[in-house]
């Protein structure tokens, strides 16, 4: 079981999820919302991840660079490591030149904000501890939901990198997984500024095959799992005829405000932004706190541990 606090509550709309909502989640393993935030909360927290982009500083900044994909296992200085309790800024790769000189302006080089936003920041903290997400775990069946983590991935204009197909609860493994995205876009994702796309059901046959952990000497890298790994209640059916090609992708385009909701099974990506348009986003995970969150996971709680967010919000 991992370790958890919780916040007084916050009160926004309780509503959850419809059952054909439900029904679309098991089938495809992701669902979309439109018009999840109203268009206060949406100004909000786009004005104060503005804001964030421009009051950080450069002066002790170790200019960590967040590769996503295979190129995390390099993911290994302290900067990253311990920012599970903080709010810090990681850069895109090709922000920077063959010289390694950052040659772009700081608010348009940062691939993602992380990892505490919902702790540490009032109006993200709102967005995330409320009880219309607490409906919606409880709709998706959580005994008892944490959130472990939050970010904002900025997908800068030009330089916003791809993200190849992956699994969440590799990164944010519990055993057995149990992880939940909730991604809500804070602009419009389209095709072309690198919105998300998924290989829809691929949560009923796709184990978990490989967890992100903590090595020796400071290190991270991929451990193989004895055995693909299922959510509590859920048993591997046969793959789809369509295999894992690309041409087996689901395009999903959504308008700010829209919430989607992603399996930590489910095979998802996003291509390179090569458009003039950002395309940022306000992500936090939810795990099943009855679960077994061990020590070997990079992100690690603070001393008083993870949110719980019926707790949080009266909603226990």
């Amino acid at each position: 079981m991992c370790p958890a606090k919780t916040h007084p509550p916050t009160v926004s709309g309780s509503q959850g999820l419809t059952p054909a909502q439900v029904e679309l989640w098991h089938k495809n393993g992701y669902l979309i919302i439109p018009d999840a935030l109203d268009s206060e909360t949406l100004a909000s927290l786009l004005g104060t991840t503005k804001q964030m982009l421009a009051d950080f500083s450069l002066d002790d900044h170790p200019f960590t660079k967040f590769t996503a994909g295979e190129g995390m296992k390099d993911m290994s200085d302290d900067y990253f490591l311990s920012s599970g309790d903080k709010i810090r800024f990681f850069f895109e790769e090709d922000a920077f030149d063959e010289q390694g000189t950052l040659f772009k302006p700081k608010e348009l080089a940062i691939n993602k904000i992380g990892h505490a936003l919902h702790d540490l920041s009032p109006p993200f903290q709102h967005a995330t501890l409320s009880r219309k997400n607490a409906a919606i775990a409880r709709d998706l069946s959580f005994r008892n939901p944490v959130v472990l983590q939050s970010m904002v991935i900025c997908k800068q204009p030009e330089i916003g990198g791809r993200v190849p197909p992956h699994q969440d609860s590799t990164f944010l493994f519990t055993d057995p997984p149990s992880a939940v995205g909730f991604w809500y876009a804070l602009e419009d994702a389209t095709a072309t500024n690198g919105c998300l796309s998924f290989l829809a059901g691929s949560h009923r046959w796709k184990g978990v095959e490989k967890r992100f952990v903590r090595m020796s000497q400071g290190k991270t890298g991929y451990e193989e799992l004895p055995l693909p790994r299922f959510p509590e209640g859920l048993h591997a059916q046969e793959p789809s005829a369509e295999g894992e090609g690309e041409e087996a992708y689901t395009l999903g385009e959504v308008k700010a405000g829209s919430l989607v909701l992603i399996h930590g099974n489910l095979l998802h990506k996003s291509e390179r932004n090569t458009s003039q348009k950002s395309r940022f986003v306000y992500t936090f995970h939810v795990i099943e706190g009855q679960n077994e969150y061990d020590e070997r996971n990079w992100l690690q709680p603070a001393k008083g541990g993870f949110n719980r967010l019926f707790e949080a919000t009266g909603d226990s």
